[in-house]
């Protein structure tokens, strides 16, 4: 009996394991077809999560170019260390060794390897040098990751007119900041594998999720003008002991800028070098009284609506003008003077008479037409507008005051626009520094042709301004050492004491320099303004930014390939001589 009892309650157990078997394999089957038809992509994302993760970069920005073609502003590849603290085992020694290939105390870099976090950054874009020698430590639990670095290879080249980027290379002064969005692109992201610690693999390479390459902007600047006005500018400044300056070449047909300097220069490729004062593109944010280059406007003005000859004679008071109970006063006295003289010779006296005689209205309309008071639409971050009192508001010594350039503020982007004007026979131009946006592909994604904001004077009054400009450079005048052997030059001198405060009035001691032009004056193919702000020696437009802007047309014109349009008075070797001397060895003009 015991025997037959034992074999019933084997074969009972048996029938219990075999259904307690049953149960089990039936869930695994629903557990199988739960997760395999079910659910799929779910658990295969689980289980990317944990061996893949997504590494979100910085994109690779465009390239900024000149005109011609050459690179003003690229991207390089770089890599950066970062480190995964948790995994580091003695973050005091892997400091020590780190800091001296990384130019730093260890200190500095044990507090970011012993955070309590999953990823720190370390090093931000190190040198290849620098990423070669860490490499070879071989230390668990640092990593590098690919990225770009904004490279300037040209320097100091057009530093306030580039801008620079930052460290994660968002645009942060110049057209790097104007064109962000056009030039960053879209960000990219790196699919990678990682080991069970946690570090990246990159065997996949990158996979990026749409193109990424920001696209590339050519600009109206020519490197090698840039470079000249740069050169010229940079050495005036050394020789009067300036405190800035300022030079600016424009082709008057088209608006466009060819070159725009401003002293003293900056290296964008290390820019914390310099104050934010020197990054400022000066040319388009400052403002500052235009003095005797603003007659030009003046006689624009009267000589457009009739109103005066260029034969008609003004006494100029011998050198003393009483007005509102003030005195105007000429560098030299005159007597009587023709309106073409009075330019030529710069008398504010005349000057002051012609204002009076044209009457407000229409000489502030005319200071309005030529651009003064208003933005030139220029694609730069930031542009002043200048200021221009209102007629009502001027007495009659405010107008004597603003017909010889004081009392009002403009740009030297302004500035220069409204002497083009002249120069292309009466039409201002909207000033481009942007020829064209490209994609990656070099198909032009935006393209700025030349556009005409209005016609200010006819050809005409054109053409007999650019005679009495050319009368101002001739013997006799106020801008003699403007002249270049070979060439016709037309252009106007400018001397403004600058104003301390409202209370004060102006100032003794603190002047700007200027001179403002075109050549050849038979074909204009460049306008020119050059300014130097405070000169310690010579102090006057005619003896130091004159010189200048004939250096300046000088090799732009020889560059360009211009042909001579002027029987040449005097020989290269004497010219050479007369403007390559010292400024400070030069007798006033």
């Amino acid at each position: 009996m015991v025997k037959l009892k034992s074999q019933s309650e084997l074969r009972k157990n048996i029938r219990l394991i075999s259904f307690f078997f049953t149960i089990i394999f039936f869930i695994i089957a629903v557990r199988v077809y739960f997760l395999q038809i079910l659910t799929p992509n779910e658990i295969r994302k689980r289980i990317e999560t944990q061996h893949k993760t997504i590494l979100k970069l910085a994109p690779r920005r465009g390239t900024i170019y000149d005109r011609n073609a050459t690179e003003l502003a690229v991207s390089i590849q770089m890599e950066s260390l970062a480190a995964r603290p948790g995994l580091i085992n003695n973050a005091r020694t892997v400091a020590k060794q780190l800091a001296p290939i990384l130019g730093t105390v260890h200190t500095k870099l044990q507090q970011p390897l012993t955070a309590k976090k999953k990823f720190v950054w370390i090093r931000r874009k190190l040198s290849p040098h620098q990423s070669e020698k860490i490499k070879s430590l071989k230390i668990r639990g640092l990593e590098f990751v690919p990225e770009t670095k904004r490279f300037y290879p040209n320097k100091n080249l057009a530093g306030q007119v580039l801008g620079f980027t930052g460290v994660d290379t968002q645009g942060l002064e110049g057209l790097e900041r104007e064109y962000e969005t056009i030039l960053k692109g879209k960000q990219c992201t790196m699919l990678v594998d990682r080991d069970a610690l946690g570090r990246h693999l990159f065997i996949e390479g990158i996979q990026p999720s749409g193109y990424i390459q920001g696209h590339d902007i050519i600009l109206t600047i020519d490197k090698n003008i840039q470079y000249i006005a740069e050169k010229e500018l940079q050495t005036a400044l050394s020789l009067s002991q300036a405190k800035g300056g300022i030079a600016v070449v424009m082709d008057p047909w088209t608006g466009e800028l060819l070159a725009l300097a401003v002293a003293p220069l900056f290296n964008p490729n290390r820019f914390r070098h310099s104050s934010p004062d020197i990054w400022r593109n000066r040319a388009f944010t400052d403002m500052y009284e235009p003095g005797s280059t603003f007659k030009t406007f003046l006689m624009a003005s009267a000589l457009e609506e009739g109103l005066v000859k260029t034969q008609d004679i003004f006494f100029c008071e011998n050198g003393a003008y009483r007005i509102d109970g003030k005195i105007i006063h000429d560098v030299h006295p005159h007597g009587w003077l023709d309106v073409s003289k009075i330019l030529k010779v710069s008398s504010n006296i005349g000057a002051s008479k012609i204002s009076h005689h044209l009457g407000r209205q229409l000489f502030f309309q005319y200071i309005r037409k030529f651009g003064f008071g208003e933005e030139t639409g220029i694609q730069f971050p930031t542009e002043a507008i200048g200021f221009v009192p209102l007629p009502y508001q001027c007495s009659n010594h405010t107008l004597s005051a603003i017909s010889f350039g004081q009392g009002i503020s403009v740009t030297p982007l302004q500035l220069t626009t409204a002497y083009a004007a002249i120069a292309n026979g009466g039409l201002l131009m909207r000033p481009t520094l942007v020829k064209k946006i490209t994609d990656y592909k070099g198909m032009a994604v935006q393209e700025y042709k030349p556009f005409v904001r209005r016609r200010v004077i006819s050809q005409k009054t054109a053409r007999l301004l650019n005679k009495m400009l050319q009368g101002v450079v001739g013997e006799g005048g106020t801008g003699t050492k403007a002249s270049v052997v070979g060439f016709s030059i037309a252009g106007k001198t400018g001397t403004t004491q600058k104003l301390e405060n409202a209370q004060k009035g102006y100032s003794r001691s603190s002047t700007i320099a200027s001179f403002a032009g075109f050549a050849p004056a038979g074909n204009p193919q460049i306008t020119v303004l050059v300014i130097i702000d405070e000169p310690k020696t010579m102090t006057h437009g005619g003896e130091l930014a004159a010189p200048v802007f004939s250096r300046i047309v000088y090799g732009t014109l020889n560059y360009l390939h211009v042909a001579p349009d002027n029987p040449i008075e005097q020989t290269s070797r004497e010219w050479r001589e007369a403007h390559s001397r010292p400024p400070a060895d030069r007798k006033a003009g």
